[in-house]
């Protein structure tokens, strides 16, 4: 499939009666707006096209889903009590947009790649919260963001535990929204670092997953790396490629190269390290 093929695939199955449909030629980008209050989200097809070739029509019911599930949760909330609403955090890359509609959402910087949203979570689905919503809810922002790290911290964590040549991973994947989000229940990273045999490596892919590694040995670090750019890819929403190293509470990204990997990559160094300044930068300030 191409672009138009995909564009149009998406199209003949949404309720355009119900929704506004626009196609952006030169950024290959479709726009999709609820009719009551304009309100919506914007996807890019081109990455789609490499996906519908490794996933076929899969990928196109997982675009369906996340479409129709996020204009749901587009709907006023002005109704909503606080006694009714659950707050969750959620993890997103740094260049994960900023703002919708002119409404600036509430983030908290996170790491030098990664940002904490917050979102109203509405069962199937949620809403991330922006400035708006937060003045409609009569909230504070450390309200949202303590709310958030507490209800994090009563999720369940099922995962599945593969062992591969001495080095063992961690998948942890609910599907409920917030697998990445469990990067921020302290307790549960601590857990796996007090446990582990070799260095801990932490990462999220994509929004859907989290991996965490006990690497022992370069072999390890191979594998890690390869399923990085592998989740990252195929992920319906991309976080980064990259993994942390975890010590005392502290996430540094690092990039591993795929062969005898002792090594990092130099210019790849170099960003991160300008990011990790910039990123402490802005905490001081």
């Amino acid at each position: 499939m191409n672009v138009f093929e995909i564009r149009d695939a998406i199209t003949a199955k949404l309720d355009q009666s119900e929704l506004n449909i626009k196609f952006d030629r030169k950024e290959e980008t479709l726009r999709v707006e609820r009719t009551d209050n304009q309100k919506g989200l914007t996807i890019k097809l081109a990455p789609l096209v490499a996906k519908h070739k490794a996933q076929g029509e899969k990928i196109i019911d997982e675009v369906l889903y996340y479409i129709n599930e996020t204009v749901k949760a587009m709907a006023d909330e002005r109704e909503k009590s606080v006694d009714t609403i659950k707050i969750m955090p959620v993890i997103r890359s740094t260049s994960f947009p900023k703002e919708a509609d002119g409404h600036p959402f509430v983030i908290t910087a996170h790491t030098a790649e990664t940002n904490i949203y917050y979102a109203l979570d509405l069962g199937t689905t949620y809403r991330l919260i922006d400035e708006q919503l937060l003045e409609e809810m009569k909230l504070s922002e450390d309200h949202v963001r303590e709310q958030a790290l507490f209800n994090i911290r009563k999720l369940d964590n099922p995962y599945k535990k593969d062992i591969v040549a001495g080095n063992t991973f961690y998948f942890f994947n609910s599907n409920d929204g917030y697998d990445a989000s469990r990067i921020l229940n302290e307790s549960l990273v601590a857990e796996f670092d007090y446990n582990k045999e070799g260095e801990l490596l932490i990462a999220t892919p994509h929004a859907d997953v989290l991996i965490i590694a006990d690497i022992q040995n370069e072999t390890g670090y191979d594998i890690m790396a390869q399923m990085m750019m592998q989740f990252f890819s195929n992920g319906l929403v991309p976080i980064t490629s990259l993994s942390f190293q975890y010590e005392t509470g502290t996430l540094t990204p690092v990039f591993i190269l795929g062969k005898n990997n002792a090594k990092r990559d130099t210019e790849t160094i170099k960003r991160i390290e300008a990011n990790r300044k910039k990123f402490e930068q802005e905490k001081k300030e």
